[in-house]
Parts: C-alpha cells; structure tokens; sequence
C-alpha cells in the first residue's frame, strides 16, 4: 500500500508559504508506517521543533492501474476520506535550502493521520466538498475541492504514468491555507461537511 501526498495543489496555500503554483501536480510518498494505529495520539517527534498540520482529502483506490486516460479515472476510487499530513517543517525548510530530498521531513512515523472511515464518492459533490480542521474546538482550516488547482481525476492520470496503482492505497489530494504549528495536548478534529472524520490527540 502506497501513500501518495500532492503538494500545492491550492493556490491559497502555495502562496502562504512563498512556493510557486505549479504547472503539473507535485507529489511525493510516505511509508506505510506514517499511518497511525487506529486511536493512537500522535507524538511529535524529537528532532524536530515545528510540526504543522495539513488537513487532506483523501482518495482509496479500488483497481489496479498503469497509464490511465483522465476520462477513466473517476473508476479508479470510490471513496473519499480526510486525513493529515503532518510536516517536520523546519527539517523540510533546511534540506529545501540544500536542495536535499525533503521525504524525511514527509514521512516519518505517524505522519499520515487518516480517519478510519470513508464516505461513498457517490454521496457527496466531487466539485463541491467543504472540509475543515479544529484545533482544540477553533477552525482553522476550511477548504473546498472546487478550489484545488488539480482536479482528482487529473492527480490519478499524472501519478499513473509514473506508479501503477493498487488497491487499497491512499491518495492525499492537497491542503488548503491556514496550516500550523500544533503542541502537545491540542486536540484535533477533521470535517467532510458536518461529519467528524478523525479526532486526534497530540502528546
């Protein structure tokens, strides 16, 4: 099971943190192991002093695929769930200024909180999601999929001319503005619309 995380795919989002919009979707991978155990706190990690949120919609895919025509991708997931892609962000701001990888400051353990249920594709407006981030019960992440850069069909043609596909792996399609820094004892809670999706502790 592959984890694959877009990048700047919200123009809001790209320009908070000084990063040009991208002409093709930006991506990169996390280890299984960035999963969480089901209602498990996440632990900031010791080497780093500035761990951020980035609440996701995330995509499952159900068939395998190679090279998929974008007409066809929208059969390649059925559900849709909401996760977060926690970030090193002072490690990935020091191997950036290297011009190193930054997967380190991606992937680590516990990085890829997912919420243990998905929403049926067809219950929801592919075009039209709203979903959101509370930090200890404020809100401060509201996005909407109508204003990603890159639409979910389009990520699923791009990341196939590079990576089959397999089912059961996770596609994180891109945050919006209003990412952060989070501390131990915050309290974190996703939304799809009005549904909580995930609660997480941070310890």
């Amino acid at each position: 099971m592959k984890i694959i995380c877009i990048g700047r795919n919200y123009v809001s989002h790209a320009k908070e943190l000084g990063n040009d919009i991208p002409n093709e979707p930006l991506f990169f991978l996390k280890p299984d192991t960035a999963i969480q155990p089901k209602g498990h706190p996440f632990f900031i990690p010791h080497f780093s002093n500035d761990i951020h949120y980035e609440v996701e919609l995330v995509l499952k895919i159900n068939k395998t695929g190679k090279h998929i025509e974008e007409r066809f991708a929208h059969t390649y997931y059925d559900q849709i769930g909401l996760g977060i892609d926690f970030t090193a962000r002072d490690i990935q701001e020091e191997c950036k200024a290297k011009g190193l990888p930054w997967e380190k400051a991606k992937g680590f353990d516990g990085s890829a909180q997912i919420g243990r249920n998905f929403i049926d594709k067809a219950e929801l407006e592919l075009n039209n999601i709203t979903f959101s981030l509370e930090k200890n019960r404020e809100q401060v992440q509201l996005g909407n999929s109508k204003d990603m850069i890159f639409s979910f069909n389009k990520i699923i043609a791009h990341i196939s001319k590079f990576y089959t596909l397999k089912i059961s792996d996770l596609i994180y399609t891109g945050t919006p503005e209003g990412v952060g820094a989070v501390k131990s004892g915050d309290t974190l809670k996703g939304f799809i619309g009005e549904k909580e999706m995930f609660k997480v502790m941070v310890k």
